[in-house]
């Protein structure tokens, strides 16, 4: 076995592809065509980039939305929004596994015995025993058992409907309407009302559909009229009136008042079929929803009227006006017993408010939709909140009330009127909501678009009159979070510092809630996005007090926004002052995240203080440089990428000092040494290459002593490494086999130690990765071949590259000693042997052809091909023939090269097995 010759510099002169300078950049803007006085003018100095990725300026000028396409959208929306309210309804209030009814409703009962008894009955059986109508008269039930049981109801009502038992649709339906009377468990109200509307609705559409389909065809099925979106009553038979007002009829006869109205609004769109006004009848029932004694009953009863009422074809807001003028009527009667009343009455009642709110809510919703600016004073002087600022002071507004029509009204309107409202948020002082969440939706409001100077001005003076009477830390930082963008977008830094101080103060005295905590973290982060340089936060008066006293989790995430916000500039970190804060910052995130067993999923903590590490700069002070990796490495301990950026940051350093005048080798080998005690900490995936890295250093550097061990530690440790625990995609395995390979051309620069063998570090490997049962055929095949090119580089009499010229390469230290080919050839004919088994234990046809290609290649590229290895040639090629197409191109180029470099006996040879 001879290796074959090589004359690297010629071969790469003849490869070399020949190279002309270019006129102009490749990515430069093409020129526009020169006029005939230009052109023999060349303009060179054209630097203007153009990116294929980035958009033009037309891009900016995009396509507005189609209007119709809107409109559509909009013409469904009442039902979304209507959807997406009772699920948010249902949320807001969760309840209990078990609910308990004072008396339960026969309607819940599966037993028929209640159902089939009067109220004498009953009364005749509490006289013969008190006590046990006592214990069974509250009755204990799950909130699931009470939702599966309406659903059952809606599913008899549906099945009684089909079977034309309509009576019994309507008895059940009125029994389902009457649960809603029963307001004794406040918590469950909510799911409840949503439950039972939801069969009122399915009800409604059943009546609907009945009389339709009574005025669309006749009794014999032949098509009568068709109804049109917009049909007036007199379209409409008289059967199917009469069917109609029949429905009217029995609905009105219901004796209770509140499941009367509840049916009468399921099928209030039925008023179409009989008034071409059926705006009169919701007035009506306006009217009689003040007979409602209870407040939270009244209260969602009128929501579910703004709700039917949006499926009318047309409709005033004036029904909707005296809903919410009912509803503060209710709410004034509560909140003037407030000093009368004991304290858990006063819960009690606050609860009911609560409850009473997404009613507010949604009504202010449907009443400020699309409304013009000038209908929208109308409305504001319906409720007579905008009177003569004169008047202001004996205006009484419930601040629940308030607080959603801030919600709803145009910050046009808001903007126009806002000494009016900054009134009326003063005088409206009760606890159905707290004024300073009224003075907050204000300020979040007034930054939905730029408001003049003059208007923020007269706002924050009244604001901050006001909040500096506040004794708690909670209602100050909640106000000052949603004046904070404000303030920033006006540069105020008098202010600022005003509020600031505010905040140190409230603090300093009586510490932070959690719920303090939240708001302050908001705050703070609000601060940090606006400054551009973190010198400039700091220089903020008391902002520094303010940062000690965060803790948990609003700690962390300010103290990562600052981290991010230190290291989203491409500039080095060099200030010993900055470096130190945002190391001490570094600690604390990384020890929250220890000691609270939090884990960093998404990598964000780890990322961001490799970041910082990685951009921090001590110029020319290389050694406090290295001190400081020294640190984060104790520090920093449970973050593994931490660890990989401290050892790159320490070979980086290493490279730096190698490049000065004066070489500082000592230093170099400290770095070297941080570099070699690091890596073993690491992730054994990563180790590999670390070591490599390093190794590649210390022989830039001259360090041969540790050049060895680094590279013995690079081998040894694949050891460690388990394809199935560590390498579970193609990428991580294609990326082991590629850092083996690049193992191998680094070893041509490195020169043999005499007290070792002068193939140790290749032998090594090679033992390695045939004793390792998860290397799979391809894997091998790929480094054996590697292995083989290394062992023919060696054996050049010139090695193609030298990475340090001090250092002598194995050219100069083993020069015409055959006992060194020798070792070589004999290596390279174990790892030959062991090349052709991998070969054949591929399992993929497709795959194990193009292995016996490469190995080919490999094989004709390093040795002269004698007649001993033609038959292994020819062994590939057969190989590759049985499992390849006889046309394909790199069987054919590959028996091309082999009878181009084969003696006449192997060509022949290798051309009759073709």
């Amino acid at each position: 076995m001879e290796f074959r010759p090589r004359n690297y510099s010629a071969e790469h002169e003849s490869h070399a592809l020949p190279r002309v300078r270019a006129d102009a950049h490749p990515l430069s803007a093409p020129p526009s065509p020169p006029s005939i006085a230009q052109v023999d003018v060349v303009d060179c100095g054209n630097t203007d980039f153009f990116d294929p990725l980035r958009g033009t300026d037309n891009d900016a000028k995009a396509t507005p939305p189609d209007d119709d396409n809107l409109n559509e959208a909009a013409d469904h929306q009442p039902t979304k929004e209507w959807t997406s309210f009772r699920r948010l309804l249902m949320q807001r209030f969760p309840v209990s596994k078990m609910v308990s009814i004072s008396s339960m409703p026969d309607v819940l009962m599966r037993s028929g015995k209640l159902h089939d008894k009067s109220s004498t009955e009953m009364h005749l059986e509490e006289l013969d025993d008190p006590q046990k109508f006592a214990d069974e008269g509250v009755k204990t039930i799950t909130w699931q058992e009470y939702v599966s049981r309406l659903h059952e109801l809606k599913d008899e009502i549906t099945r009684s409907w089909l079977a034309e038992d309509r009576v019994t649709s309507l008895k059940l339906s009125i029994k389902v309407a009457k649960l809603l009377m029963d307001t004794s468990v406040f918590e469950f109200y909510p799911t409840l009302f949503v439950l039972v509307t939801d069969i009122m609705d399915m009800v409604g559409d059943l009546v609907w559909q009945r009389i339709k389909r009574k005025a669309e065809f006749t009794e014999d099925g032949a098509l009568r009229y068709n109804i049109a979106e917009n049909f007036e009553a007199r379209d409409i038979c008289a059967d199917a009136k009469e069917t109609c007002y029949n429905w009217f009829k029995k609905i009105g006869a219901v004796q209770e008042l509140l499941p009367r109205i509840y049916l009468e609004l399921a099928i209030l769109p039925c008023w179409q079929f009989l008034l071409d006004q059926p705006l009169e009848s919701l007035e009506r029932l306006v009217m009689m929803t003040r007979g409602l004694g209870d407040p939270v009953a009244s209260a969602f009863c009128r929501l579910y009227m703004a709700h039917c009422a949006q499926k009318l074809p047309s409709h005033d807001i004036g029904y909707l006006l005296t809903c919410v003028k009912d509803i503060r009527v209710i709410l004034m009667q509560i909140l003037s017993a407030n000093d009368r009343t004991s304290k858990n009455v006063k819960l009690n009642e606050k609860f009911q408010i609560s409850l009473m709110e997404p009613t507010i809510e949604y009504i202010m919703k449907c009443i400020f939709n699309g409304l013009s600016q000038r209908q929208v004073n109308e409305v504001l002087s319906e409720l007579g909140l905008m009177k003569n600022q004169q008047d202001l002071g004996s205006v009484s507004c419930a601040s629940i009330v308030l607080h959603h029509l801030l919600k709803e009204l145009p910050i046009e309107v808001i903007s126009s009127n806002i000494v009016q409202i900054l009134h009326l948020i003063e005088f409206s002082k009760d606890y159905s909501f707290d004024q300073h969440m009224n003075y907050r939706l204000l300020g979040f409001r007034l930054y939905e678009r730029k408001s003049p100077l003059d208007i923020v001005n007269a706002v924050l003076d009244k604001v901050i009159q006001v909040i500096a009477q506040y004794d708690s830390l909670d209602e100050y930082l909640k106000v000052v979070d949603a004046y904070a963008d404000l303030i920033l977008q006006n540069q105020m830094d008098n202010l600022l510092n005003t509020i600031l101080e505010g905040i140190s103060e409230r603090a300093y005295n009586k510490g932070v809630t959690e719920d303090e905590m939240l708001s302050l973290q908001s705050l703070l982060v609000k601060l940090l996005s606006h400054f551009k340089c973190l010198e400039d936060v700091f220089s903020l008066d008391q902002f520094p007090e303010i940062l000690d006293v965060l803790s948990g989790k609003s700690q962390d995430v300010v103290f990562l926004h600052i981290l991010n916000m230190a290291t989203s500039r491409n500039d080095h970190i060099s200030d010993p002052t900055s470096i130190q804060l945002l190391f001490e910052i570094s600690q604390i995130l990384h020890n929250n995240m220890e000691f609270m067993n939090m884990k960093d999923d998404d990598g964000q903590v780890a990322r961001s203080i490799s970041r910082f590490v990685h951009m921090v700069d001590y110029g020319a002070e290389m050694e406090r440089h290295l001190a400081f990796l020294v640190d984060c490495r104790g520090a920093f301990s449970r973050l593994n990428e931490l660890k990989e950026t401290l050892v790159h940051s320490s070979n980086y350093l290493a490279i730096q000092t190698l490049k000065c005048t004066k070489k500082h080798l000592s230093f170099v080998k400290s770095c070297i040494t941080f570099s070699e005690v690091t890596i073993p900490s690491i992730s054994a995936q990563r180790q590999f290459d670390l070591f490599l890295e390093t190794a590649e250093v210390a022989l830039f550097g001259g360090l041969v002593s540790h050049l060895d061990g680094l590279i013995d530690s690079a081998i040894s440790c694949l050891h460690t490494l388990n394809i199935i625990d560590g390498f579970r995609t193609t990428t991580d395995v294609e990326g082991l086999v590629s850092s083996i390979r690049k193992l191998c051309g680094f070893l041509i620069m490195v020169p043999g130690n005499f007290s070792l063998t002068a193939t140790y570090f290749p032998k090594n490997l090679f033992i390695l990765i045939s004793s390792q049962s998860w290397f799979e055929p391809k894997m091998r095949t790929r480094i054996f071949s590697s292995i083989i090119l290394l062992l023919t580089t060696l054996s050049q009499k010139s090695l193609p590259y030298h990475a340090n010229k001090l250092i002598p390469g194995n050219d100069m230290l083993y020069y015409g000693d055959s006992s060194y080919y020798q070792e070589l050839v004999s290596l390279s004919r174990l790892v030959l042997e062991n090349l052709l088994g991998a070969v054949q234990q591929e399992p993929s046809q497709a795959a194990r052809g193009i292995m016996a290609l490469e190995a080919c290649n490999c094989i004709a590229s390093s040795f002269m091909v004698s007649n001993e290895l033609s038959y292994v040639c020819r062994t590939l090629i057969e190989t590759a023939r049985s499992c390849l197409s006889a046309q394909d191109r790199y069987l054919q180029s590959t028996i091309q090269l082999l009878n181009k470099q084969s003696p006449t006996s192997a060509k022949a040879m290798v051309s009759t097995s073709v």
